[in-house]
């Protein structure tokens, strides 16, 4: 098999706006050494994570919601200051193409990865890097990949797209919901119901037996019902005290307090986003007296995306794709991505 020595794909130059995406035709295609393999990228979908990342919002400089950054930032990415160019893209499916040796893997299968890649840090031994952030991803035509890292999907139902907007939307939130033990019988009050990762946990919740309440806007109401929810709150409405079990928030900002409220005593809520605000304020009396637990998720263990790799291989799992792009039109799908207008994900094709 003969890989060209060069690929199309997007470079990230800095923190910005969609002027730091830059499209290259002349990428070397990275070689595979012992223990890696070179994927050809089939799909990959779009991710708030790439957009907070090419902003710089992961800096704590940066106090405001995901669509108010207005400053330069140096070290604006998961694990601080990133080197650029980097290839973004956390959410990859794609085909062997060329592997190193003692990988397990042969040209042909199909496979996909976890966004949050298990590697110890200097002052985080048991810690991760991001796919896409720390390592370049799959906006391009091909990506290398740790073996270790790598899933067979060969055998899955689902098609590259929908296997390309799991990694991140979906992995996110089976772990807020393993985090925050959710199981059967259990109210659960998912915010950001329509958006990619809510929109998972509202499928993974239902699953899972729990009975689900989303918050979204109104005319994707629908959406979510259809995806597992037994009811939807209005962003902008009341929402009842002492309800649930538990609250999976991606959202942060304003209504943060009272999604503190909305748990009944001794209730748990998972945060993994803020894309509304990070800086929240609460009533620690509302917390400690109620024995509220809160879990902070994005380390994400090995199980968590095993489980995920047996729903994807059984079927049990479709994610919601609302449009596709070209990659070179990453730009205007970033856009589209921000406008919140189309439900569940976006994904874009090599």
């Amino acid at each position: 098999m003969t890989i060209p020595q060069h690929m199309s794909g997007v470079y990230l130059t800095g923190h910005g706006g969609p002027e730091a995406l830059e499209w290259r035709d002349n990428i070397p295609v990275p070689t595979p050494g012992p223990g890696q393999v070179l994927v050809r990228v089939a799909a990959a979908g779009i991710n708030n994570t790439d957009i907070n990342t090419r902003i710089g919002w992961y800096s704590s400089e940066v106090t405001g919601a995901t669509d108010s950054v207005d400053q330069d930032v140096e070290a604006g990415g998961w694990g601080g200051a990133l080197q650029f160019p980097r290839i973004q893209g956390g959410d990859l499916c794609g085909i062997v193409e060329v592997t190193g040796t003692e990988t397990g893997f042969k040209p042909g299968q199909r496979v996909t990865c976890p966004i949050n890649l298990p590697r110890p840090r200097p002052g985080h031994p048991s810690g991760f890097i991001v796919l896409g952030s720390e390592c370049d991803g799959a906006f391009a035509q091909y990506c290398l990949v740790e073996a270790g890292d790598l899933y067979d999907v060969t055998e899955s139902p689902l098609s590259d797209l929908e296997i390309a907007a799991i990694p991140c939307a979906f992995g996110t939130a089976e772990n807020m919901l393993a985090r925050a033990g959710v199981t059967s019988g259990q109210k659960v009050l998912i915010t950001g119901a329509s958006g990619g990762v809510g929109l998972a946990a509202v499928e993974l919740a239902a699953l899972r037996g729990a009975a689900v309440w989303g918050v979204t806007g109104a005319a994707k109401a629908e959406v979510v019902k259809g995806q597992g929810a037994t009811a939807t709150f209005d962003r902008n409405a009341p929402l009842p005290t002492d309800m649930f079990d538990v609250v999976i928030d991606v959202v942060g900002g304003p209504a943060w307090p009272d999604l503190i409220l909305a748990l009944k005593p001794g209730g748990h809520i998972a945060v993994a986003g803020a894309i509304a605000g990070p800086i929240v304020n609460a009533d620690l009396r509302d917390i400690y007296l109620r024995d509220i637990t809160i879990h902070g998720c994005t380390h994400q263990a090995f199980d968590v995306f095993g489980r995920l790799v047996e729903m994807m291989n059984a079927g049990r799992i479709k994610p919601l794709i609302s449009k596709t792009y070209p990659l070179k039109d990453i730009a205007r799908a970033q856009e589209d991505f921000q406008s919140k207008a189309l439900p569940g994900k976006l994904v874009l094709i090599p």
